[in-house]
């Protein structure tokens, strides 16, 4: 799939024929009073705390991938979704989101405040409730997957890391829930390692978001195993790349953030105009990753309208 096939972007969606509209970084969901929610996954990318650009075909691959991976998993974890009236659009059973969020890691890698690597560079080795041993290299495999919890900062603010017992002692989870999303977590991601593992990738880590149905039970909300949520790498020059101490391979889609940080400040300049073989350098590898996570081939609708026009159309239904 080329980009000169994908010619549009989804970046602003207004549907006011839908109730309740809430806009994400990435996705804009409405509520319906039934209890459903509609979630529209748009072609914007967020980095450092704003929208840098659209990605063509980012949207589809986030939502379809998802979709492969809820159908993969659907025996081992109940998910929310009901239907999928467009490529872009999952409709799912409205949840009350669990206040933490749920990390499982099988490798010392990270770049992010809260990651193992980041964590144990600057010489922790207590963390998540988990004993780290001294001497560990840069993107090493732990001897089994773990969880890090952290803290779900629905205001905007900071995740903070946590340790099972804290989630019991600040009562974020009870005993029962933190069994049940723990138990839930490690399953799906051995399913998901033992698939990634027959198209030749390592799912390294990944993040889950677990909520509450309206009779109590556990649901898996939001994405899993997308490019966004998880980190994959490439089995076939990980040990080689590892043992000379490079940075394993895997689907590097930080093109934008790398040249916008590069020439700014991104958190206070203006973001520079964004040159347009980096923005389709960038919807390749979103396309190349849905199609070797998944094994399916990334088939675009051919569009003869807006796409916000499609999807409104798709969803007449829902008004």
């Amino acid at each position: 799939m080329t980009f000169a096939a994908l010619p549009q972007v989804l970046v602003d969606i207004d549907i006011p024929e839908l109730p309740n509209h809430y806009r994400g970084k990435v996705r804009d969901n409405y509520d319906l009073p039934d209890g459903r929610r509609i979630i529209i996954a748009s072609d914007r990318l967020s980095a450092f705390d704003r929208i840098l650009a659209a990605i063509p075909g980012k949207g589809q691959v986030l939502t379809q991938t998802a979709r492969f991976w809820f159908e993969e998993t659907a025996d081992i974890c109940a998910n929310h979704v009901l239907a999928y009236p467009d490529p872009n659009v999952v409709v799912g059973q409205r949840l009350d989101i669990l206040p933490v969020e749920i990390v499982v890691r099988d490798y010392l890698a990270g770049t992010t405040g809260t990651s193992v690597l980041t964590l144990y560079k600057q010489g922790v080795r207590e963390m998540y409730g988990v004993r780290f041993p001294d001497g560990l290299k840069d993107n090493q495999q732990l001897p089994s997957p773990i969880i890090t919890p952290t803290s779900k900062a629905f205001d905007g603010g900071h995740d903070e890391p946590l340790s099972p017992a804290q989630i019991l002692e600040q009562g974020l989870l009870t005993a029962a829930q933190w069994d049940e999303v723990s138990a839930h977590a490690l399953a799906l991601f051995a399913r998901g390692q033992a698939i990634a593992s027959q198209r030749g990738l390592i799912l390294v880590d990944t993040k889950y978001e677990f909520g509450l149905d309206p009779e109590g039970r556990v649901v898996l909300a939001d994405e899993i195993h997308t490019p966004d949520s998880s980190r994959y790498w490439f089995a076939q020059s990980y040990r080689e790349r590892f043992a000379a101490g490079q940075r394993p391979e895997s689907f590097d889609k930080d093109f934008v953030r790398s040249w916008v940080a590069e020439r700014c400040d991104p958190y206070v300049d203006p973001i520079p105009d964004i040159p347009a073989e980096i923005i389709a350098e960038t919807s390749g590898v979103y396309i190349r990753a849905f199609e070797t996570i998944t094994g399916q081939t990334f088939t675009p609708a051919i569009e003869t309208e807006p796409l916000i026009d499609r999807i409104r159309r798709n969803l007449s239904s829902y008004f």
